[in-house]
């Protein structure tokens, strides 16, 4: 009877004549360039739209509330202020803490919402480009 072992190094493939090949091919910088910065500017468009729909959302209820009136809107923003003001300031900071986290709440999710939707733009833009992909 034989005792036939296998271990992790012998499940690794040894190199063959045409992976070692494939090893010294031409990097194409042009490529790797053009896709490095397209990721950029998709994910610097994706994360500047997000915060833009974050910060106009407060406007948009306060204006719904206000009845679309900019003069009660602006009459609720000054209530607002003069309670400010006048408050302690271990309330003002306790109000800042809960708007800081109530914004990044907003934030993370509605980043969460849309991410799915951006890594699909984002890998059909990639493949748009790739002749290996199409």
């Amino acid at each position: 009877m034989v005792l036939e072992t296998t271990t992790l190094i012998d499940r690794v493939p040894l190199p063959s004549v045409r992976q070692a090949r494939d090893k010294h091919r031409v990097i194409d910088w042009l490529a790797l360039s053009q896709g490095t910065c397209l990721v950029l500017i998709e994910t610097a468009s994706f994360a500047a739209s997000t915060l833009l729909l974050v910060l106009g959302l407060p406007l948009f209820v306060f204006l719904l509330i206000a009845g679309w009136d900019l003069t009660a809107l602006f009459a609720q923003i000054g209530n607002l202020a003069d309670h400010y003001r006048t408050a302690e300031p271990v309330a003002r900071r306790f109000f800042a803490q809960d708007l800081q986290i109530a914004f990044l709440i907003a934030a993370g999710g509605l980043a969460l919402l849309r991410l799915p939707a951006f890594l699909r733009r984002l890998d059909r833009r990639l493949a748009e480009g790739s002749p290996r992909h199409g």
